[in-house]
């Protein structure tokens, strides 16, 4: 079983993203600091018109920081998020099994966060659930700034 996904670096980890979540990949954007945001969250861009919370991909999954190369705009339940990452290796079947949650392989990583650990040829891949990415907390944050209309 595989789905088509969006996959890129995120510092030393290989991730993806389905098809469907992407909206579009593009240069990274000026990104303006958001205060009372979690580490891996980097601040706000503006993606077409749009106030857009920028998350570090490499900082929320393992913790570290790692170059950014690319922005990867995705769909979320509440409006588009940037995700910051490295190099983007193309459209690619990321091979899944029925197991394929592999919790013992995760390490750091909030479970939450990973849909499922596949593989592409002989490399790990985390296939990650971009829905649940962005916490509550980050949301309400990011409203704080909305300028009343």
């Amino acid at each position: 079983m595989g789905d088509s996904s969006l996959v890129f670096r995120a510092g030393p980890l290989l991730c993806a993203l389905r098809l469907d979540e992407v909206i579009e990949t593009m240069r990274p954007l000026a990104t303006h600091p958001l205060a009372g945001t979690p580490a891996f969250v980097t601040g706000i861009c503006i993606m077409r018109g749009i106030p857009t919370l920028v998350v570090a991909v490499a900082r929320l999954l393992g913790g570290a920081g790692a170059d950014v190369s690319r922005f990867i705009a995705v769909r979320t339940e509440r409006g588009p998020v940037a995700f910051a990452t490295g190099d983007i290796h193309g459209v690619r079947t990321v091979s899944t099994s029925s197991a394929g949650r592999h919790e013992a392989l995760l390490g750091d990583a909030p479970a939450r966060l990973i849909a499922a650990v596949g593989t592409i040829d002989a490399a790990p891949v985390l296939l990650l659930q971009s829905m649940r990415l962005v916490p509550d907390e980050v949301w309400a944050a990011a409203a704080s700034l909305a300028v009343p209309s």
